[in-house]
């Protein structure tokens, strides 16, 4: 092998995950159960960064008022099993926080449309910071009737972190710079991470394909490297749920015929059906329960391109797949969730709840109080 196509591997990071996933192709739980009754929990977590690329305030407003426009008509044609519209999970990052994005987002909130949750960019920072940061960023989303409240009342979210880089991943330092950041995560309210898969980014976990508890010490650099399955019969309350996405090597047209399929909708590599049948035959479930198979798909749907695309025939793609191919009722039944229904119902798994998964959206957490406004 040449040095350039070594070299390009290289930056792929491989070496990280491939083991991961050749054992997740190997193993017998990966297979889809050959019977009738399959559910399909589909959740498109979006990076949603109204001021990306160092916009100013002015192109905000613009990417915000776009999807405030333009989405419900799009949801508005498509409809689950359970008559139910495409749910948008928006994970906002609290350093890009304008009352008036947060209060449009909230117009889509109420409507049924989708649910804002917490991403975050951060650089070079302490736990001390970290913790003052969330906590502002938490109460200022609150304020506005976004994220679900815990039994105790407080506010509880979901999680995606900027950059890739949960618990300090990067070998350079750089895009987090807190080791600790998952118990800090969990002690701030989060209930579950949805950052991976990441790949080709170094930050890919060497577990792909799971929902999974992390264990060993949670205070160490990319603490998310050791996990647990999560499974029918197990639950933990001291800790934050690992939600992935799909991670695989799937076939393409053209000269190069294998490409890394990691759940990125863009603009470039908009859903196909071969796409989304690549997420599903990925099986991802909580042991014990794998007639419920969980496709968490991520983008970044603020950017003018992306949007198009999104709003447009790239979003209409998605879920006409998803609509022609995925709920007959008898083969697969669709269940269009947000990221804190996805949770609610992988944690109905663990506590051996079957039939429809429908009945577990709001199973542990309730709807934000802007959604039940």
């Amino acid at each position: 092998m040449n040095v350039p196509v070594l070299s390009r591997l290289r930056q792929k990071h491989l070496g990280t995950w491939l083991p991961g996933y050749l054992r997740h192709l190997g193993s017998p739980r990966r297979a889809l159960p050959k019977t009738t009754g399959r559910h399909l929990l589909f959740a498109l977590c979006d990076h949603y960064e109204p001021l990306w690329g160092d916009a100013p305030s002015d192109v905000g407003d613009a990417r915000v008022e776009a999807w405030e426009r333009a989405y419900p008509p799009l949801a508005a044609q498509f409809r689950d099993s359970d008559g139910r519209s495409p749910r948008h999970s928006f994970f906002f990052p609290g350093e890009q926080y304008e009352p008036r994005f947060l209060e449009r987002l909230a117009t889509l909130a109420r409507a049924g449309f989708g649910e804002v949750e917490l991403h975050l960019h951060h650089d070079r920072d302490s736990a001390e910071h970290l913790t003052r940061k969330l906590a502002e960023y938490v109460a200022s989303y609150a304020a506005h009737g976004h994220l679900t409240r815990g039994e105790d009342g407080r506010p509880r979210f979901a999680f995606i972190h900027g950059n890739w880089c949960l618990a300090n991943a990067r070998r350079d330092g750089r895009w987090c710079g807190v080791d600790a950041e998952m118990p800090l995560l969990f002690a701030s309210g989060c209930y579950a991470d949805f950052t991976f898969p990441s790949a080709p980014d170094e930050c890919q976990p060497g577990i792909v394909n799971q929902i999974y508890w992390p264990n060993g010490d949670l205070a160490k650099a990319r603490a998310y490297e050791r996990g647990t399955p999560a499974s029918v019969g197990e639950v933990k309350h001291d800790r934050m749920l690992m939600i992935e996405g799909p991670l695989s090597i799937a076939r393409r047209p053209g000269p190069f015929r294998l490409r890394i399929e990691n759940g990125a909708i863009t603009a470039n590599d908009p859903p196909s059906y071969e796409r989304v049948r690549s997420w599903v035959a990925q099986g991802i479930h909580v042991r014990g329960r794998p007639e419920w198979v969980f496709v968490k798909v991520h983008t970044h749907g603020a950017p003018e391109e992306q949007a198009a695309s999104l709003l447009g025939d790239g979003g209409k793609t998605l879920h006409r797949v998803l609509a022609s191919h995925f709920n007959d009722g008898k083969r697969w039944t669709l269940h269009y969730v947000s990221a804190r229904e996805m949770y609610n119902t992988a944690r109905a798994a663990m506590d051996g709840c079957e039939g429809n998964p429908f009945a577990y959206r709001d199973y542990v957490l309730p709807p934000p109080p802007v959604a039940r406004s």
